[in-house]
């Protein structure tokens, strides 16, 4: 069997922070060729064939378990009455049967929270897209929604390329051995441990690595290499408390506009998106007579996989980019934002990989979850830290089949925050950008009409290349 799996202070972090109105689960969209499937469509052949891929992904198995001693975060342990059914579920999409009522669908099942009493993720097999019907040819979607507590972005993405295969009637891989038995006192004893050593870890490792940080932040401010300053973002319509309630939106745009603009200007692919969230924001809050003087803040998630030592599931720091929401010109404006993300990312490197992964283990959920409401219920949200999250998750650029059925786009949607209405996640897929968004109704209603923009915001930086060759 294998090992119980602790939650690190990151990971329960999204347990305490969550509140009834801000769930911190983390979504896909996939939009699927059911006429690809071996065999054709029926939910009960693709239900059959995801419990076959969950006796390979622990992770789609195993509930959170706790014990009223334990001093330390929860465990991840096997549900030893998992079931399938309790978390694939059906749902046929109203006619027409378009994007709008797929969005309409997404957001309501979005808003819906995960029961804690079991593994935490479900999927929504939505027939019917474009109309065409899922008899046996048709399209469909699926959405997929799993706790923050159990994957970041590059873990999410992981845990959905374990569904998906390059062939349609790839063979599913071989079953994973269930994880330990715990029991409370395990729990209890192991997480005693844990909470005696953290004035050691604090006073040795945290705290000196903080006080190095702050004098580096300092120093970069100072000499002028320093990422945007959180607390510095201007107010907009949706930096405000967030309800209960979500709207989503999608956009797909060709990934070979993204590279041109990319190969053009001599940037990252992220420079282009950070420029196309850009662009679009600007044009939306102009039409509405709302764009801020000073430029909008984007928080960027950082994958630190690569560097982290630390135990857990979300491995990820941040940064501040400034979306240069101020510049006019789109080619100005995709420089400027390339040569400060540069800035950003040397900065949010010197801040050090497992820097909030540390402080996040002191974490407590009654102190969270006290300090979350009484945020949401003051006027501080309307001081926002930042004004969005911008999030770009590469993909591969291979056809990819989802149990059997090809995958025509696959759209991420993170979670929002009280003070942070708005997430834009992008990911590339077989040649495509794939745009989710997501919001609150009361805070951005015509969330649609943004999403709108990020083809006419391609166009407005493809003209830009071919301007700057006059």
């Amino acid at each position: 069997m294998r090992q119980l799996q602790r939650l690190s202070g990151l990971d329960a972090s999204f347990l305490y922070l969550e509140t009834p109105t801000q769930p911190l689960h983390v979504c896909s969209v996939l939009e699927l060729d059911g006429s690809t499937i071996p065999g054709g469509y029926s939910f009960e052949g693709l239900r059959a064939a995801m419990a076959l891929r969950i006796a390979a992904i622990p992770t789609f198995r195993e509930k959170l378990a706790n014990s009223f001693l334990n001093l330390d975060h929860p465990v991840w342990v096997e549900d030893e009455d998992f079931d399938v059914q309790r978390h694939l579920h059906r749902i046929g999409l109203p006619a027409p049967g378009g994007r709008a009522e797929l969005a309409e669908i997404c957001g309501h099942l979005a808003a819906l929270p995960l029961d804690r009493r079991h593994p935490l993720w479900e999927m929504w097999i939505i027939e019917g897209l474009s109309g065409t019907g899922t008899r046996k040819r048709g399209r469909m979607a699926v959405m997929t929604k799993v706790h923050h507590a159990a994957v970041d972005g590059v873990t999410g993405a992981n845990l959905m390329s374990q569904l998906c295969s390059v062939l349609p009637d790839a063979p599913p891989p071989e079953p994973v051995e269930a994880s330990a038995e715990a029991n409370p006192l395990r729990i209890a004893l192991g997480g005693l441990g844990r909470f005696a050593a953290r004035p050691i870890k604090l006073a040795t490792n945290v705290l000196p690595t903080t006080v190095t940080t702050v004098i580096e932040t300092v120093r970069r401010v100072a000499d002028g290499r320093a990422m945007a300053s959180p607390f510095a973002a201007p107010h907009t319509p949706f930096n405000a408390s967030i309800t209960a309630h979500r709207n989503v939106a999608f956009a797909q745009l060709d990934f070979e506009d993204v590279k041109t603009v990319k190969n053009h200007f001599d940037v990252k692919v992220n420079d282009v998106v950070m420029a196309l969230v850009s662009g679009v924001l600007r044009q939306f809050m102009l039409d509405r007579n709302e764009l801020p003087e000073a430029s909008l803040v984007a928080m960027v998630p950082v994958s630190v996989h690569d560097r982290s030592d630390r135990p857990g599931r979300n491995q990820v720091s941040g940064m501040f980019s400034s979306l240069k929401t101020q510049i006019a010109d789109p080619g100005e404006r995709l420089r400027a934002i390339a040569a400060d993300n540069i800035v950003a990312k040397e900065h949010s490197a010197a801040i050090g990989a497992t820097l909030l992964q540390d402080w996040s283990q002191f974490a407590g959920p009654a102190v969270f979850g006290v300090a979350m409401r009484v945020y949401a219920r003051s006027r501080l949200t309307e001081s926002p830290v930042h004004n969005l999250v911008v999030s770009n998750v590469p993909g591969p650029q291979i056809p990819l089949y989802f149990l059997g059925a090809e995958v025509d786009a696959m759209y991420p949607l993170g979670p929002i925050f009280h003070g942070a209405g708005l997430n834009i996640t992008v990911m590339s897929l077989n040649g495509k950008l794939n745009v989710g968004l997501i919001s609150c109704p009361e805070l951005l209603p015509d969330l649609s009409a943004l999403a709108d923009g990020f083809i006419p915001g391609m166009k407005e930086l493809l003209k830009a290349t071919k301007a700057r060759r006059r």
